[in-house]
């Protein structure tokens, strides 16, 4: 999905990445294990996914309770909210980041990306 991903998930890629959006930092296809994340801003622990037709509600809805869970609430929105209405979409995003207190990072709050550097950490 990284090497191909939908023209809506390009559209907002482009207002998200380099901080665009309130200076908020965004990955793109982002790992939280078992899932991954379409957009995830790490600072706030905000996950946002962008739903095509072949999303099944009962089984996102199943996801994003068991993420919320372990503290990383979701946005969704759908692939014509993002073509048709790109500026609303990012308004509640940016809304629900400015709303959420910053993130408490640990070893038991969320595993480092990458591993440290040999002989530097």
């Amino acid at each position: 999905m990284r090497r191909e991903p939908t023209e809506p998930e390009k559209r907002l890629w482009r207002h998200l990445s380099g901080s665009q959006l309130g200076g908020f930092k965004f990955r793109r296809q982002a790992a939280i294990p078992p899932f991954v994340a379409d957009f995830f801003c790490p600072a706030k622990g905000l996950i946002v996914e962008v739903d095509g037709e072949t999303h099944i509600a009962e089984a996102d809805a199943r996801r994003d309770a068991m993420l919320a869970a372990r503290g990383f609430p979701t946005i969704r929105c759908s692939n014509r909210d993002v073509m048709s209405n790109v500026d609303g979409v990012l308004t509640v995003i940016r809304q629900t980041l400015e709303d959420l207190p910053d993130r408490c990072w640990g070893a038991s709050t969320y595993p480092t990306p990458t591993p440290p550097l040999k002989g530097r950490g």
